[in-house]
């Protein structure tokens, strides 16, 4: 009890500091230093939310899933968002409980009290941030290279530094940037449906015969094509977690992030089922799974022109590279301020912007150097392995503080969702392993 009490103390005294700085009128001079403002709301944060989860992931993914589960893509994409919702339910109410910028770092710390391990958190997300951006903005150079003629080295050198002097801008820049591109990416989502919709109505017969026929003949590899699909599917649902990494530039943080988790998750279940429906409707998986763009093949293959989509594709994916570089710049802005395994000086924030300029830009660095000189697909591999580490680390920690008691003012998820978030973080962890060693 001693001891639980001594930690609520220390982080009320947290939060505490966090309220009085940013509470600071504009145009008072801080107490101490510059601090990150409460800026955004639920609107945008939910935005901001699901461009992170989608990413480039739909634009590129439902056709090595596709190739995998056939005809049971969109049974794969459901499978995956069940598995990732545990998580994201765990981070709901861990961004209410703890609601600090180091985000798993932080809970962690609360939870376990290690410092090494807070440390080894703190820079396996920065990293993981880091590489996904550049692997990310690898992916733009290719797409990119469809409609201007450039150097390679040039276009992604010219992106990463405007995506880099976006995210110094400010927070709300940041947001409203990621949130028209969003919007824009929906949109070609949308545009793929809508060209899909006269051959989508015999669908839901036709996934439902082919699950009916994994089901009762286990031995036809339909079954276990579907339950491949949705380890692959999985990944299209990670970007949740960077959300928690802004829950000191949120107003009204204890209501409005968690629920911006949920309706992010939710709504990309949402149009990830109706994109797999649509696509399964109009080519077959083993088509799907060989086209360089699956989706800009979808509509084209009804005689519609691919290249808006292409197009849309390209302000999708420079969406994930910046989400990716903001979450890493908050993570290591929060070690550094609180002396957790980074130099102060990452820790300070910009007195006008109100953004981590020193960290910004030396994510925005690493970054580059990692696009332009390094081979990434075995990077991108260790992005995935550290990020379901840190799930189970974020499971577990829920765990740990749900028994030193449950506070009033934040969301009471079930005792059984961490754990099966857990078991199942562990369980995808023990297949990349086994994949591994089989090579």
């Amino acid at each position: 009890m001693a001891r639980g009490a001594a930690t609520a103390t220390l982080r009320d005294m947290k939060r505490s500091r966090h309220q009085r700085t940013t509470d600071t009128p504009r145009g008072l001079p801080a107490p101490r230093q510059a601090v990150l403002q409460r800026e955004l709301g639920p609107v945008l944060l939910t935005l901001y939310g699901l461009g992170t989860i989608l990413g480039a992931g739909i634009y590129v993914v439902i056709g090595e899933v596709a190739g995998a589960a056939g005809l049971l893509t969109p049974v794969a994409f459901v499978l995956a968002a069940l598995v990732a919702s545990l998580t994201a339910l765990s981070f709901s109410e861990l961004t209410a409980r703890i609601p600090d910028a180091g985000g798993p770092v932080d809970y962690a710390r609360e939870a376990f009290g290690r410092r090494g391990l807070c440390i080894a958190i703190g820079w396996g997300l920065a990293a993981t941030g880091t590489v996904s951006a550049a692997t990310i903005l690898t992916g733009f150079e290719r797409y990119a290279s469809l409609f201007v003629e450039l150097p390679a080295l040039l276009t992604i050198a010219l992106v990463t530094l405007a995506l880099g002097g976006v995210a110094i801008a400010g927070m709300r820049e940041s947001a409203w940037f990621m949130a028209i591109t969003t919007l824009l990416g929906i949109g070609g989502l949308a545009y793929v449906v809508w060209v899909a919709a006269p051959l989508m109505g015999d669908a839901p017969i036709s996934i439902a015969r082919t699950l009916g026929e994994a089901v009762g003949d286990p031995g036809t590899g339909l079954l276990l094509g579907l339950f491949l699909g949705a380890f692959l599917a999985f990944y299209s649902f990670i970007g949740f977690e960077d959300m928690a990494n802004l829950a000191e530039e949120v107003r009204e943080v204890k209501r409005n992030l968690p629920r911006a988790i949920v309706a992010a998750v939710v709504t990309s279940l949402v149009i990830y089922a109706l994109v797999a429906v649509a696509a399964t409707s109009v080519l077959a998986p083993d088509e799907l799974a060989l086209a360089h763009a699956p989706l800009v093949a979808v509509v084209e293959a009804r005689d519609h022109p691919g290249e808006p989509l292409g197009l849309i594709s390209l302000f999708i994916i420079v969406n994930g590279a910046l989400g990716q570089i903001i979450m890493a710049t908050r993570l290591i802005m929060d070690m550094g301020r609180d002396r957790r395994g980074a130099p102060a000086m990452l820790g300070r924030v910009h007195p006008v912007t109100h953004t981590p300029v020193i960290a910004t830009v030396l994510v925005t660095t690493a970054v580059l150097v990692l696009a332009l000189f390094l081979p990434l697909k075995t990077l991108a591999n260790l992005t995935s392995t550290i990020m379901l580490a840190v799930f189970v680390t974020v499971n577990a920690s829920l765990i740990v503080l749900k028994r030193r008691g449950q506070p009033e003012d934040v969301p009471n998820v079930p005792r059984w969702i961490p754990w099966l978030g857990l078991l199942l973080s562990l369980g995808a962890l023990g297949a990349q392993a086994l994949l591994a060693g089989l090579g």
